[in-house]
């Protein structure tokens, strides 16, 4: 039996990148006891430690810092010719149009879609406009080819591939009342201006999945175009927002604002890559959303594998 293999170097990317045992099994959907016999096979295999238990972050030792440098080496080779076996069994060419219903996602489609172009240069990509009150109905009539969207439409005969959750976070400026709160309720936001994008309320997470339930409705809604126009109106005290935790991390860091969670357990929406269900298996489909999960893996904070099922 080899010693290594594979998915040994994919654990241990995971386990590097999200620091705990419990995130990594996540990562590469196994279960925590799973992922550890499998370290622990390799451990036997190798007949060495690779890394120190009961430490957060990981720490690895010398032999698996080494592991993880291969690993590091290794793997986009790998997929790399994985991508181009997919498109010699087919599929090499297609049309691809994407439309959005997420404001902030152009802050990693742009890298994905760069990406995915290197090696699937054949495929007609582009970002549609025109459809942006109703885009599932247009996938579904096939004026679309793709749609990223936290709006799953059951009606419609699509097929929802999940990229990833996320928590919509309530965004405040650093002296608002509602900072000194451990997280938010409903009716905290009763006289509050809510800063959204220009979107129908069905698509914004704080209506549809917190105040909706709960018979509330802030005191008025203000629209921006910008995530960074909203973040900035949310500092000057003009309003409060919720938006993906991913797109505000880089305010918190530069200690704009802050932010709390709605609820004591929070929202946590799924981002779907929606396709039409006959074309969900065409190899050129798949590899733009696996290219697009690891782009967002490789890029975002906060985010966490999506749920099955």
């Amino acid at each position: 039996m080899s010693q290594l293999e594979l998915r040994h170097l994919r654990t241990l990317v995971a386990l590097r990148d999200t620091g705990s045992l419990v995130e990594a099994a996540e990562r590469v959907f196994l279960t925590q006891s799973a992922l550890s016999h499998q370290l622990k096979d390799l451990e036997s295999r190798l007949g060495t430690t690779l890394f120190h238990r009961k430490t957060r972050p990981v720490r690895f030792t010398p032999a698996g810092s080494r592991l993880v440098e291969l690993a590091d080496q290794l793997l986009p080779e790998v997929a790399s010719c994985e991508l181009e076996l997919a498109r010699m069994a087919g599929g090499e060419a297609g049309r691809l149009f994407i439309a959005i219903e997420c404001h902030s996602c152009f802050d990693w489609l742009l890298p994905a879609i760069n990406r995915y172009r290197e090696h699937w240069s054949d495929v007609d990509l582009d970002i549609a406009s025109g459809f942006h009150f109703a885009p599932l109905p247009a996938l579904a009539r096939g004026d679309l080819d793709l749609v990223i969207t936290a709006n799953p439409v059951e009606d419609l005969d699509l097929a929802y591939l999940p990229l990833f959750s996320y928590e919509a976070q309530l965004a405040l400026a650093k002296d608002h009342p509602l900072a000194k709160a451990e997280w938010v309720e409903p009716q905290d936001l009763a006289d509050q201006v809510l800063i959204t994008y220009p979107v129908d309320n069905s698509k914004l997470d704080v209506i549809t999945s917190f105040l909706e339930p709960a018979g509330v409705s802030p005191e008025r809604i203000r629209t921006a175009e910008l995530t960074a126009m909203i973040v900035q109106l949310v500092a000057s005290g003009r309003g409060v927002a919720c938006l993906p935790n991913w797109a505000l991390h880089e305010y918190l860091t530069k200690d704009y604002i802050v932010t709390r969670s709605l609820g004591e357990e929070g929202v946590w929406p799924t981002l779907y890559a929606a396709v039409r269900s006959e074309e969900a298996g065409a190899a050129f489909m798949r590899a733009f959303v696996d290219v697009s999960m690891t782009t967002c893996f490789d890029n975002l904070h906060g985010i966490v594998t999506a749920e099955l099922g």
